[in-house]
């Protein structure tokens, strides 16, 4: 019906908007709910560090979509750049800032997007966060925020893991 306007997924229907692209819905999300920092200087530390989430999160993401042959050389890159590259970038800003959150002393959309990557790489490698004791626990902390502890019960509407079937589905669809 010419909803989605460049033919293509995610969409969010939100305030009587059709809102389509990743950063477009999360920017307007985050400014809706406060979470952009009380500054431009948070707002520019906020946006470094999702934009670093995104890459992490887009090599999380490609794996399921991958021809067999790729699978095994594609995995062992993407841990090690979860475990060598993005953690511990984290795992410094944590303890360089010394607060609860990545920025200033409040909830940011880096912390969520922080909290769903960490998510995503442990349904890969359960014990990924064994070398960085500040980030596991952030994502308790993170974790046990009300709004965002209920939201991870099962049965939520968080995405549950992709299937088989949602992935033939996908590639016959955008192949």
């Amino acid at each position: 019906d010419g909803s989605l306007l460049f033919q293509q997924v995610p969409m969010v229907e939100i305030d009587g908007m059709k809102l389509v692209q990743t950063r477009a819905i999360m920017n307007y999300i985050a400014a809706k709910y406060n979470l952009c920092g009380k500054d431009l200087k948070e707002r520019a530390l906020i946006d470094m560090y999702v934009e670093g989430l995104f890459d992490l999160n887009e090599l999380l993401l490609k794996y399921e979509f991958l021809p067999a042959d790729q699978k095994v050389p594609h995995f062992a890159n993407m841990m090690d750049k979860a475990e060598n590259r993005y953690f511990p970038v984290f795992e410094k800003v944590l303890k360089d800032h010394g607060k609860d959150f990545l920025v200033g002393n409040q909830l940011s959309r880096a912390d969520v997007q922080l909290l769903e990557v960490i998510l995503m790489a442990e349904e890969y490698k359960p014990d990924i966060l064994a070398k960085f004791p500040l980030l596991q626990s952030f994502k308790a902390r993170i974790s046990a925020i009300p709004n965002i502890k209920k939201f991870l019960q099962p049965g939520s509407q968080r995405k549950p893991r992709t299937t088989e079937e949602d992935i033939a589905k996908a590639l016959k669809i955008f192949r």
